[in-house]
């Protein structure tokens, strides 16, 4: 999140057909297609992205099903039998992608997560993965189509994920649903995130990292909150700026379960 004014960031020209997965560029890009396991933990094309465990630390997940299996459309047989070495929970250990999100479609947040991407910012994917974490109801890419998935950690497939062209198009969506779009951005005029009660029903609007909300964005927000800082940096990653503004959404709304109540 950028403190900056002035400095707009304009939508790219067209940029043709839009493959099925994005990878970076630089050695990022030749470490994810160096990779060789899925979300299932069987073999990957070799252009598919890394789970945040592979190749550091100790193995997630669990190896395969003894038997006898579960039964229930819920199981995925291949993970079953080979084992789930997925980015997910304990409870959906060897679900199906589909049955899972169906599972947290029962129960979403009331909040959206809007991002802008002009630039193909990397930290795009650290927003997705937190709007995963936190639940939002659905996510919206402002800008390209195309978006750095490398942060996300795959968590993305769990989520449903919305793209639109320019600023306007969102703004058109988020009214016809009755959602307001709350910046977030230290602009002048903005107001206090601490201080203020964020809408349940809501879109969090982020910019990019360096630029911030653009001029147009900015315009198009019913409300720009600030976050409030003591250091000498002048501003705060843009990924950590939308883990705190969801959390703060969570604060208010969320039903927080105690765990002295499991005993």
């Amino acid at each position: 999140m950028s403190s900056e004014t002035g400095r707009t960031q304009q939508p790219p020209a067209a940029e043709g057909p839009v493959p099925a997965e994005d990878t970076p560029a630089g050695p990022l890009q030749d470490t994810a297609q160096n990779a060789t396991r899925v979300e299932s933990g069987r073999e990957a094309p070799q252009d598919e992205l890394l789970q945040y465990d592979d190749g550091y630390g100790q193995t997630i997940g669990v190896g395969p099903h003894p038997l006898p299996w579960p039964e229930g459309e819920r199981y995925d047989p291949e993970l079953l039998a080979s084992g789930d070495r997925r980015n997910v929970g304990d409870a959906y250990r060897y679900w199906t992608r589909e049955a899972i999100v169906a599972d947290l479609d029962l129960r979403r947040h009331d909040f959206h997560v809007a991002v802008e991407n002009w630039g193909h910012d990397f930290n795009i994917g650290s927003v997705v993965r937190t709007a995963n974490a936190f639940l939002a109801k659905e996510i919206h890419i402002v800008g390209r189509r195309r978006w750095n998935r490398r942060g996300a950690m795959v968590t993305d497939r769990y989520q449903h994920v919305r793209h639109h062209p320019d600023t306007a198009d969102l703004t058109a969506w988020a009214a016809a649903e009755g959602l307001p779009i709350i910046g977030i951005d230290n602009l002048p005029g903005a107001v206090p995130l601490e201080r203020t009660e964020l809408p349940r029903r809501c879109v969090l609007l982020f910019g990019q990292e360096g630029p911030g909300l653009t001029e147009e964005a900015r315009e198009h927000a019913s409300l720009v909150c600030s976050i409030a800082q003591f250091g000498s940096t002048r501003s705060i990653n843009a990924g950590a700026a939308a883990a705190i503004a969801m959390h703060a959404w969570i604060q208010r709304y969320a039903d927080v379960p105690d765990p002295r109540d499991a005993g």
